[in-house]
């Protein structure tokens, strides 16, 4: 048998540039954007921020409460301060939550590895219609996305086989400053763009008239998707947490950078969309389909910046997903570990097959295989809608519940205060979000996108 000892991330940067890096993936860089686009720009960001403030960051404090009090895998983590009672399955949910995404997300992951590719051999060039049939031909090719999915998975097991420190940390230090970089860069190459200022008052010029109650839930359930709630990432990573650390004052740091990377994405994107005429209502398309002809439009004048800046975006939306794709690995792979007790290089390869195996069926369901289909849903769409409309929102609820009306609140203020070596000023404040607003705002969120709230 494999001796474990429990690991800890090196340094309070660590700390944050790898959780944030779990929270800031595609989510922020490729949902948020066409988020915003189709429920009102600025009117939807300012509604953004306040959920990501008043119940992402309660929701995130809980998960590091559980990991760090748990100092184990999510799983085991919430059965040792479960104890017999049936509240331990709500780990075992994040961990299943966490893998099946792990799947999916890798072939969307392996999607922008071929864009690069693409772009660096001159294929990102044409018509609107040809990007449209570019993408279409990709998503229901048999072979290329496969064969991404697969390379992204194994850059993914890489890092996080060298552990905590040597792997997930070190790849943070160095990846997350670069996205931050390449995302400046194009920032800064979109505003100077003809017409770019239509862009930004789009994003920061609110009109309150688009306020309804759909663009309040949909604000409320990206906050939720784009931090990483409920997937067993924040609350692996707190177990790595050392007691020193600051739950509160990480949570706001976290949510400081995941929003300001959700802006940065939106003044990335809009005001080179506005400078051509798209509409910044295009959906998921508007990265894969919409964006190469945007920046083939806008910077058509001089070729060879609409190159670098294609390019250097397809590079920073693969950097984003490998971000988050590391800590949705690390929730299996601590979780084989521990509950088989093998070393972590078994049990991250038990991740990354199973995983390449699950994205193999989800990316053949897209097109190539006709019968990897259910409910009249591709396999992709199943385990989309399972994790992100079921399972998200149902163990983010019961987490709620359980820290705010099962967990002794002697466990939940020690955590919160460091063991009494922090004031905790607004414990109380917090503790009333979990107990009462943030379970109530989830529930809103699952009833609407179950279609039982209108």
């Amino acid at each position: 048998m494999a001796k474990l000892e429990r690991a800890n991330f090196g340094s309070k940067l660590g700390v944050i540039l790898a959780t944030a890096g779990s929270a800031v993936g595609l989510g922020n860089v490729w949902r948020f954007p066409y988020m915003a686009g189709e429920n009102g720009g600025a009117v939807f960001i300012i509604i953004y921020v306040a959920c990501v403030l008043l119940l992402g960051i309660p929701c995130m404090i809980s998960e590091f409460i559980i990991g760090r009090q748990g100092r184990a895998n999510t799983a085991r983590a919430y059965r040792k301060l479960a104890g017999k009672s049936p509240w331990a399955i709500i780990g075992y949910m994040g961990v299943l939550t966490g893998f099946l995404i792990t799947g999916y997300y890798a072939v969307v992951a392996g999607w922008c590895l071929q864009y690069i590719w693409a772009s660096l051999v001159g294929h990102m060039t044409g018509s609107p219609e040809y990007f449209q049939q570019y993408f279409a031909s990709l998503a229901s090719d048999p072979v290329k996305p496969v064969f991404w999915t697969l390379i992204i998975l194994g850059i993914t097991y890489l890092i996080i086989e060298h552990g905590v420190r040597d792997g997930i940390e070190r790849a943070s230090k160095l990846m997350m400053p670069t996205l931050f970089i390449l995302l400046l860069v194009i920032v800064v190459a979109a505003c100077m763009l003809p017409g770019a200022e239509k862009g930004i008052n789009f994003l920061f010029k609110p009109d309150f008239t688009k306020i309804n109650g759909d663009v309040f839930l949909a604000a409320l359930g990206q906050s939720f998707y784009s931090l990483s709630i409920a997937m067993g990432c924040l609350c692996t990573y707190a177990s790595y947490f050392s007691k020193q650390t600051n739950l509160t004052h990480s949570a706001v740091q976290i949510a400081v950078i995941d929003c300001l990377v959700a802006i940065l994405a939106g003044l990335m994107i809009f005001p080179a969309a506005f400078s051509v005429g798209v509409n910044p209502d295009s959906g998921p398309s508007l990265i894969f389909i919409t964006l190469p002809n945007v920046f083939q439009q806008a910077f058509g004048s001089i070729p060879v910046v609409g190159y670098l800046v294609s390019l250097l975006f397809f590079v920073l939306l693969s950097l984003a997903a490998l971000t988050s794709l590391m800590s949705l690995h690390e929730v299996s792979t601590a979780f084989f570990q521990e509950e088989m007790v093998i070393t972590r290089k078994k049990a991250a390869l038990i991740v990354t097959i199973s995983t390449t195996i699950i994205g193999a069926f989800c990316s053949l369901s897209l097109g190539a295989v006709d019968c990897f289909s259910f409910l009249g849903k591709t396999l992709f769409d199943c385990f989309d809608f399972i994790t992100g409309q079921i399972f998200l929102p149902i163990v983010g609820f019961l987490t709620c519940i359980f820290i705010g009306w099962f967990l002794p609140h002697k466990i939940v203020r020690d955590e919160f205060t460091n063991w009494g070596t922090l004031r905790g000023r607004f414990f109380h404040f917090y503790l009333f979000l979990v107990k009462y607003i943030c379970p109530l705002a989830i529930l809103f969120i699952f009833l609407h996108q179950l279609g039982l709230l209108n």
